[in-house]
C-alpha cells in the first residue's frame, strides 16, 4: 500500500451494521508513501496506523489514481 499526505483511507466495517471508517493522511511516516500513516477521522480524532486488508487508499483528486496499492 501507497498512499500520499490528502489521499483518504477507508476502513470497511468488520461486521453487518459497521460503518466504514474515513480518514483524511496528514502525514505519511514510512519510505517511499508506505504505512505507517498520521490520520485525521472526519470526527476529529488522530491516530497513527498500519492500515490493514480492510482499507482501501483514496487518491487526492488529480493523485495517481484510486483503489489498494
Amino acid at each position: 500500500m501507497r498512499a500520499e499526505k490528502g489521499d483518504r483511507l477507508v476502513t470497511h466495517g468488520r461486521t453487518v451494521g459497521d460503518h466504514d471508517r474515513v480518514g483524511k493522511i496528514t502525514e505519511v511516516l514510512g519510505t517511499e508513501g508506505r504505512p505507517p500513516y498520521r490520520v485525521t477521522y472526519e470526527d476529529g480524532q488522530e491516530c497513527v496506523l498500519a492500515p490493514g486488508p480492510d482499507t482501501v487508499v483514496q487518491h487526492e483528486a488529480g493523485g495517481t489514481g484510486s483503489g489498494r496499492r
